[in-house]
């Protein structure tokens, strides 16, 4: 098989060529490249005052709340902090705690850039199809230094049947804003993540925001039914009609 053309449809590195043992020189630069990007995502921070004052703008409201993680090298040595609200944010959420269907958490993770990019558009393709009465949706919440595991609580401490969270995946050296969803019926903490749902590599090279969404809202709609997820509940939303 000819790799030249190989790489005509995949991003990534095959047929890099050679020169004596080594990479060539425009590979090795593409490689270092990459890795750059893929570290400038894990150590970027996500402004969530900002992107919460511009979601208002366009009439979205979310509730900014942290991580126990105090910045972003504790984030990154101690992933336990990560899975758990400050003491402050939890105190902020407990007056919202209501009778949800769905809470839907925003996290930076390991790409804020992911955040940046992704999570309002999908996010748009997402929520103007849970119309009430039929969902019932918590108020928005993003959070800066989290996990997935985060969503357990504050799905918890909002009182929501499902929770929905968005998050930076970990960067790849060819993808580092790829965006992923964790769905967990009945969040709480000390849950594994056996218990959930995921849909990964939502970017605009990988799967797309509206196949992402035609895939979250059947797996929504059938945790609700069998009041499940994880392992015992299976994607098969069949593929989205153009």
């Amino acid at each position: 098989m000819n790799l030249d053309r190989l790489r005509d449809f995949t991003p990534a590195r095959v047929g890099l060529g050679r020169t004596g043992h080594s990479l060539p020189t425009r590979e090795l630069l593409d490689f270092q490249l990459a890795h750059a990007r893929a570290r400038d995502a894990v150590h970027a921070s996500l402004d969530t005052a900002l992107l919460a004052l511009k979601w208002k703008e366009k009439g979205r409201e979310a509730v900014p709340v942290r991580s126990a993680a105090e910045d972003r090298i504790t984030y990154l040595r101690r992933p336990d902090m990560g899975r758990r609200l400050s003491d402050l944010s939890r105190a902020l959420l407990t007056p919202l705690h209501g009778d949800y269907d769905v809470a839907f958490v925003v996290v930076d993770g390991l790409s804020a850039l992911a955040i940046e990019r992704h999570a309002s558009a999908l996010l748009d393709a997402v929520l103007p199809r849970l119309a009430a009465p039929a969902w019932r949706v918590a108020p928005l919440v993003l959070v800066e230094q989290g996990r997935v595991a985060i969503g357990d609580e504050i799905g918890h401490a909002l009182g929501a049947s499902l929770a929905v969270v968005l998050i930076g995946e970990r960067p790849g050296l060819s993808s580092p804003d790829s965006l992923g969803l964790y769905l967990t019926w009945n969040p709480r903490p000390g849950l594994t993540d056996a218990e959930r749902n995921c849909i990964s590599n939502i970017r605009l090279e990988g799967l797309s925001y509206q196949a992402a969404a035609h895939k979250l809202l059947f797996l929504m709609t059938e945790a609700r039914r069998r009041q499940l997820s994880g392992i015992a509940l299976k994607e098969n939303a069949g593929l989205l009609e153009a």
